[in-house]
């Protein structure tokens, strides 16, 4: 999702920095997009701030920040409640919530003085809608009902500076995450209900549209609020 973000952000003419973990794939995804990156583990608060200092070196000031590096805690040991690790839910946290807080916070003492901005946060439909038969991982739901309380109460105080806040919630997509479920024919068929819109996955492209659309100007009058991306997934 973050990197049809990126590529779409392109097209419409953003300057794209992008960070990752992997530095063939950020590197290659950087060339794509005609733009910089950075190459580490955004939980770690050096290597957050070397990000977001590194893109302003490169590009400039930031307008819009995406947080969406995360991901699924199960092989670190997250599941239901009474069966997760200790292991587990901290990392969980760290990957999700920790990185959102980390990198926020280096681009927002940057934004605040000049007073306009926007910073989109990646949250899931779980947060609000849980599915217990495929998808009980509570640390992950937790984390991301986390980036929702967040995105509001950021919202909330700097609106006076000019600075938006959204969070985005996806259904299930099709992207390296979800390999689990691409290849479960139970959950396949449990989505043909879950989300009728597409009746599978959903596409990433559906995804990056969104995002980009609360990063940009065309949504300069809208913060705090939280954008369901879900095929039907929470009316289903």
């Amino acid at each position: 999702m973050g990197a049809a973000t990126a590529r779409l952000a392109a097209v419409y003419g953003a300057r794209v920095f992008v960070c990752g973990l992997e530095a063939e794939a950020c590197h290659q995804l950087a060339a794509e997009c005609g733009g910089g990156c950075h190459v580490g583990d955004l939980s770690i608060p050096s290597e957050a701030e070397k990000a977001v200092a590194r893109c302003i070196t490169e590009l400039g000031p930031i307008d819009a920040l995406f947080n969406v590096a995360g991901g699924s805690g199960r092989k670190f040991g997250d599941g239901p409640l009474h069966l997760i690790s200790d292991h587990g839910w901290e990392r969980t946290f760290d990957i999700n919530l920790k990185t959102m807080f980390l990198v926020s916070r280096s681009v927002l003492r940057r934004m605040v003085p000049r007073r306009s901005g926007a910073i989109l946060n990646m949250a899931t439909v779980t947060a609000y809608s849980p599915e217990p038969r495929n998808f009980a991982t509570h640390a992950y739901a937790a984390s991301k009902g986390a980036t929702i309380a967040m995105t509001k109460s950021m919202a909330a105080y700097y609106a006076p500076y000019h600075i938006r806040i959204n969070a985005i919630a996806p259904g299930l997509v099709k992207t390296p995450m979800s390999l689990r479920a691409q290849t479960d024919a139970a959950i396949l068929e449990q989505m043909r209900q879950k989300q009728p819109l597409c009746g599978s996955l959903i596409e990433p492209d559906d995804v990056a549209r969104a995002a980009v659309f609360l990063l940009g100007p065309s949504s300069n009058m809208i913060t705090g609020q939280v954008l369901g991306v879900d095929a039907g997934w929470e009316v289903s």
